[in-house]
């Protein structure tokens, strides 16, 4: 199995754990480039029984995923053939959706900040811990014009609730570890010279399982079907994403700095004054 030939992604497995650095600079966007590799990777995984866990970092201490790129709008064409490959779900979703049904243990280590796109991913694994100093997490499509439109809906609905979903969809906010940890987003806080460290041991004692008693707990407590609500989120999404209004703060937000360090660090600021602007 080859995992030494992605652009975006690091590769190392040893004792039973996939470790995928997520490596896509300036601020790790979730492209098409990357958007395929995981798919590649996650599919060469699957039927791996010597792979028990896979751990999801990224190479920048600053952001796991800023968010989907911008420009992926200009590329769906030529990720069509991935799309289809889950006719229950969009392009986006279905990252999520590999995720949520993989059969190895899936979990995140989130150090920095993961909005929207990247929101999803975290919601998506069977498992998150962030540094408690430096992680944020935000479901921040509003400040573009949209609803999220890869599952964040439907995954911070079963992880949090209506009413704190409802709460993190319609400010945008950014929240940081404790607050994420308090509302079920992620399942705990770490202190950030801790966080490797933690996530290996936790990585190591599920890895030290049998495949047949993994295979078990994850059919014991299975990923709830939201094939509705991914369409519904779905044709919302799109109808919105069509409009005008995204398309002048997209455009926006990349003049003022969006997908740099500088802008992204404060990502909610910058969209907001983008808005008031317009």
């Amino acid at each position: 199995m080859n995992l030494d030939s992605y652009t975006t992604l690091d590769v190392a497995i040893d004792a039973g754990v996939a470790r995928i650095t997520l490596d896509n600079p300036p601020v790790n966007v979730l492209s098409g480039t990357l958007i395929r590799e995981l798919h590649d990777v996650l599919g060469k995984l699957r039927d791996d029984r010597s792979v028990r866990v896979i751990v999801f970092r990224s190479a920048d201490p600053e952001f796991f995923v800023a968010h989907v790129d911008i420009h992926i709008l200009d590329e769906l064409a030529g990720l069509q053939e991935i799309a289809d490959r889950n006719p229950d779900a969009n392009l986006f979703q279905g990252v999520g959706e590999l995720l949520r049904h993989q059969p190895q243990v899936t979990i995140v280590e989130l150090a920095g900040k993961a909005r929207a796109g990247g929101a999803e991913l975290v919601a998506a694994a069977d498992m998150a811990f962030a540094a408690r100093e430096t992680a944020g997490i935000g479901q921040s499509e509003v400040l573009m014009g949209i609803v999220p439109g890869g599952g964040g809906t439907q995954y911070l609905r079963e992880r949090v609730g209506r009413n704190r979903a409802l709460e993190l969809l319609l400010t945008g906010d950014l929240v940081d570890a404790n607050t994420a940890a308090a509302y079920g987003w992620i399942n705990r806080a770490v202190p950030a010279s801790e966080l490797d460290a933690f996530v290996d041991e936790v990585a190591g004692k599920i890895a030290a399982l049998s495949p047949e008693l993994i295979a078990a707990a994850k059919r014991l407590v299975p990923p709830s079907d939201l094939a509705d609500g991914l369409r519904a989120e779905n044709d919302a999404w799109a109808e919105l994403v069509s409009g005008d209004l995204p398309a002048r703060l997209m455009a926006g937000a990349l003049e003022h700095g969006a997908q740099t360090p500088e802008g992204e660090r404060d990502l909610e600021s910058l969209m907001r004054g983008v808005a008031s602007g317009l």
